[in-house]
Parts: structure tokens; C-alpha cells; sequence
């Protein structure tokens, strides 16, 4: 490829996030981003927590585990009463409980409640965690649709959307880390438990919440979610769960590999390079010609992060650890892109919330599993147990995409979608 034609490629992507953002305006990408970096950080803030103020691990690891299975858990029933309510109501409900339950699992920590309690209290917060993620996920593809918008705008919304995942599973973590290092863990509980409560606000109040609520008729009837769920989906929900067994799997070799070496504290960096890379490669995903369809790039993704995985078996070095996982990061972005971009496809617009909110427990739930088993395999047979069983789902995930033949809903019209929500300029709320 040319100089110039590089150059208008580039200039074609830019025009496309352009289209992206401006079905929303600036505003709404911040507040979301910063209304879902609390997620990242209750997860690994709660362990830390926890350890500090107990001296236990294992109450740690109890507690922490307990949030992710409240997460799991109550994720597609948020999702469930988006879609039949309205994102307004719901998100603005959860981000306050989610303030509460993480302000009283901060105080229950310092008080030096038992173990149960904590637990109880960790799986409170995980329980009432609002998914901003996924559902400005479906918001914006709802905004996509009712304007009209083509394939690639539809892809890089999805592709944006995920970038901002990763980037909040990037900076939580970090901002914890650094807290913890300089202060207490207390003070990003603290804060998460503050940025919740008012960007989770910010985000069920802005104008664009329109884009996905039900109309006035279906939402008395009770039907919102009544158009049934295809069967194709959980091939989707599956991968998705893998894709987070993956993640679990490398964190797990990763600390277990940098700890044999005396390097403990480049554990997180090392993920960390990951996640960016994984990020730019989410971000490029809108230069990819749309004559390669979805399930072409769900087989090319998975294929190339289990050909990528494979060099961690042979890995024994932090230089060659730096390396393997940043090129491994470029497989990771584009596959869950793709697998959110044919649910999308697969499932009615009634149920969108939910599904996007199903996808994100899926990967949550895969990795917490991957966590805590890989984790046990590292400490009795090295790190390089861990990295066979990223592997391991690699290609599990890859036999799913080369098997699997993801429908496109054609079910009835549906009168979800605001009328005018295209003609009107997003505005602060």
C-alpha cells in the first residue's frame, strides 16, 4: 500500500470514529469511561482491601470472589430491566446501591468485620454494579441503527466501546496499585464508590438514554423482553467465556512467572502492556475492509491468539514475557469486537441490554474461574500450567468459531427505537 493510500485509509477510519462520536457528542464517551472505571477497580481494590486490614489472603481471595460471582450473577438482570425499563431508571438505581454497598464494604474492612460479613458485603457490590459498560455498549448501537448508520460505523462503535473496556482493566487496577503503594486501598474504594455514584449518574441522565428505551406500550405490558433468545447465541456467550479464561489463564502465568524471577512488581506492567495493545488493536479494527464479514474475523481472531499463545509455553524470561504478551494483546481486542458485534446480529433489539450484559458476565465469569484455578496450577507446577491452559481455551475458542454458525435475527419490526433521536444535538444533561 501507497503513501496516499495509507493516508486516505487513515483518514477514513478517523472519519468514521468521527461518525461515532458524533451520534452521542464528547460528552457522553467520558462520562461512560469514567462511570465504568469503577468496575475495574472494586475487583482487584476489594482483595487489596481486605488483605490489608485482615492479614488474610484467603479472606481476600473469599471476598474478592464473592464480588465476581455477584457480578455474574445479577449482570443479565440488569441488563434484563434496561431493556424492559429504561437505561435512565435502572443504571441511575445501581450506580446509587453500587455507592452504598462499596462505601459499606470499605467500612465493614476498616471495622474489621468477619469474614462472612465481608463476603456478603463484596458480593453486595458485585451484585449491584450498574454495567456501564454494556450498556452504553447498546446504547450506542441503538443510536447507530435509528440513524441509519452503515456496517462500519456500527464495527467501530463496537470497537470503541471495547477500547474503553480495556482501557478502564488497565487504569482501575493501576490506580488501586498506586493507592495502595502511597496511602490505603481504602482511598480508590473510596473514590470508586464516589466516581460511581456521580459519572453513573451522568451517564443514565444524558439525553442519548432515549436511544434504547422501550416504548410506552410494550414496557406496560410487561413484553420487552419477550421475543425469544436464538439458540445460536450461547455458541457466542461460550467464547466469550473462554476469551475470559484466557485473560485469567495469562494473569495467573504472568504473576506466577515474574515471582520465580524476583520481579513481582512488573506483573501488573506486563499485563498492563497487554491490555494497551490489545486497545490500539480494537481501535485499528475500523480500517478492516467490510467485505470481510464477522465470521471470517471471529475465525482469523481466534485462530491468531491461540498461534499467539504458544510462545508462552516457551517463555522463561521478562524480555521474552514483555514481548509474547504484548503481540498476544493484538488478538484479544479484535475477538471480543467481533463476538459483541454477531450478538448484536443474533439477538432482537428488545434484548439487547441484556445480551450485551450476558456477554460481559460470560467473559467476567471466565476469567474469576480461570483466576482461581490456573492460579492453584501455577503455584504446584509452574507458570508454564497456566499458559497451556490459556492455550488451552485458545483453541477451544477457536474450534467454537470454525464450528459455529451465528444466525441474523429477522423477527417481527420493533418499536424500540425513539422517534427524531437523529435530528436532535446531544446535549449535557
Amino acid at each position: 500500500m501507497g503513501t496516499s493510500e495509507r493516508s486516505r485509509a487513515r483518514r477514513g477510519t478517523l472519519d468514521t470514529y468521527g461518525e461515532v462520536i458524533g451520534l452521542t457528542g464528547p460528552l457522553l464517551p467520558c462520562v461512560s469511561f469514567l462511570g465504568r472505571l469503577p468496575t475495574a477497580t472494586i475487583q482487584f481494590g476489594s482483595v487489596l482491601l481486605v488483605a490489608r486490614t485482615s492479614g488474610s489472603l484467603a479472606a481476600a481471595g473469599l471476598t474478592g470472589g464473592a464480588l465476581a460471582l455477584g457480578q455474574v450473577t445479577c449482570g443479565p438482570l440488569v441488563g434484563r430491566l434496561a431493556d424492559r425499563h429504561g437505561q435512565r431508571t435502572v443504571v441511575l438505581a445501581f450506580s446509587l446501591a453500587n455507592a452504598l454497598a462499596v462505601a459499606a464494604l470499605v467500612t465493614g474492612a476498616l471495622a474489621g468485620l468477619p469474614t462472612p460479613l465481608l463476603a456478603l458485603l463484596g458480593a453486595a457490590a458485585g451484585a449491584t454494579v450498574p454495567l456501564v459498560g454494556p450498556l452504553a455498549r447498546a446504547r450506542l448501537v441503538a443510536l447507530a441503527r435509528a440513524c441509519g448508520a452503515p456496517e462500519s460505523t456500527v464495527g467501530a462503535a463496537l470497537g470503541f466501546e471495547s477500547t474503553l473496556d480495556e482501557l478502564s482493566f488497565v487504569l482501575g487496577p493501576a490506580l488501586v496499585g498506586l493507592a495502595a503503594v502511597l496511602a490505603h486501598p481504602a482511598y480508590a474504594l473510596g473514590g470508586a464508590a464516589l466516581l460511581v455514584a456521580t459519572c453513573g449518574t451522568g451517564f443514565a441522565l444524558h439525553p442519548t438514554a432515549r436511544a434504547v428505551r422501550p416504548a410506552p406500550a410494550r414496557a406496560r405490558t410487561g413484553t420487552a423482553t419477550a421475543d425469544p433468545m436464538p439458540r445460536s447465541v450461547h455458541a457466542l456467550r461460550a467464547a466469550l467465556a473462554l476469551q475470559g479464561a484466557m485473560f485469567g489463564a495469562c494473569q495467573a502465568g504472568i504473576t506466577a512467572l515474574t515471582a520465580r524471577l524476583g520481579q513481582e512488581d512488573q506483573a501488573g506492567l506486563v499485563y498492563a502492556a497487554m491490555g494497551v495493545m490489545s486497545a490500539v488493536a480494537g481501535l485499528a479494527m475500523a480500517a478492516v475492509p467490510a467485505r470481510l464479514g464477522l465470521p471470517a474475523r471471529w475465525r482469523l481472531a481466534t485462530g491468531a491468539a491461540f498461534a499467539l499463545s504458544l510462545p508462552l509455553l516457551r517463555t522463561d524470561g521478562l524480555t521474552g514475557l514483555y514481548a509474547v504478551v504484548t503481540v498476544l494483546g493484538t488478538a484479544y481486542a479484535p475477538h471480543l469486537i467481533t463476538v459483541f458485534g454477531l450478538t448484536e446480529r443474533t439477538v432482537p433489539r428488545s434484548r439487547l441490554a441484556e445480551a450485551m450484559a450476558f456477554a460481559t458476565s460470560a467473559v467476567v465469569g471466565g476469567q474469576a474461574l480461570a483466576v482461581a484455578v490456573t492460579g492453584r496450577l501455577a503455584e504446584s507446577y509452574g507458570p508454564v500450567a497456566a499458559f497451556a491452559a490459556a492455550s488451552t481455551a485458545a483453541a477451544l475458542a477457536c474450534a467454537i468459531a470454525l464450528t459455529a454458525r451465528p444466525t441474523t435475527y429477522t423477527g417481527p419490526p420493533e418499536d424500540t427505537r425513539p422517534a427524531r433521536v437523529c435530528d436532535e444535538e446531544p446535549a449535557a444533561p
